[in-house]
């Protein structure tokens, strides 16, 4: 794993970036060198964060959809544009977790608010800034931040595992069609971690057998410059 990453300048926006693995990923592009805009719905959670790791903070909730446009015209300002996006917030849905036959609707509107339209409100409100970034020469990526149960079908998971499978389609389906834009879009799944959330849907869980979301959101950000050609050629003078 690279250790001597160099993200000098790359504008990066995250979302859920004041706990889990989105803190883990806010605090490591910006050691990195990083300008980065992160938004999450507890005010003094985003000030303590802004503090801590110079990024700018944003209170909002990319659950509804009136908190979007401003989320886009924040991001677009404080990093004067964007070149990735990374949509990281979710929400489990019923807590504690249930069977879809128990589950209420409200709570599968609200996993799915969070999840897949939250994620495609914010790619969609961001994806001129990103296009703009691709024509001036520089990278342009999305990634979604996925789950296993996207793909295997655990009890109780319903709600969160139908929103994240839904979010792994449009994001394969966008990135196709985004071709011609030069912006590109994964889904990543960081695998389980020793997170908030996780604890949340599983209290007993014996936290020694759950990835650190620091080493989730390093092996992220390894992925991400996989994503960036432009940044992944060699500069002016460096030796292959």
């Amino acid at each position: 794993m690279q250790t001597n990453i160099d993200l000098q300048g790359l504008r990066v926006a995250v979302t859920g970036g004041t706990s889990g693995l989105g803190l883990a990923l806010v605090r490591q592009l910006t050691a990195k060198g990083a300008c980065v805009a992160f938004v999450a719905r507890t005010a003094t959670n985003v000030e303590r964060i802004a503090d801590e790791t110079g990024a700018h903070g944003i209170v909002a909730d990319v659950g509804k959809k009136e908190d979007i446009y401003p989320i886009a015209l924040q991001v677009t300002a404080s990093l004067g544009g964007l070149d990735v996006l990374i949509n990281n917030a979710s929400s489990l849905g019923p807590v504690p977790l249930a069977l879809l036959a128990d589950t209420e609707c409200e709570d599968l509107e609200g996993a799915l608010a969070v999840n897949l339209l939250g994620a495609f409100r914010l790619t969609k409100a961001l994806f001129g800034a990103l296009a703009a970034s691709a024509r001036e020469g520089r990278d342009a990526l999305v990634i979604n931040i996925s789950s296993d149960a996207a793909v295997n079908a655990y009890p109780d998971w319903g709600a969160y595992g139908a929103s994240k499978a839904a979010l792994a389609h449009l994001t394969a389906i966008w990135n196709e069609e985004a071709k011609a834009d030069g912006i590109r879009l994964l889904a990543l799944d960081p695998g389980d971690m020793d997170t908030p959330l996780h604890a949340l849907a599983l209290p007993n869980a014996d936290p020694s057998t759950l990835k650190a979301p620091e080493l989730a959101a390093a092996e992220i950000i390894e992925k991400m410059l996989d994503a960036l050609p432009v940044r992944a050629q060699p500069t002016a003078g460096a030796h292959a």
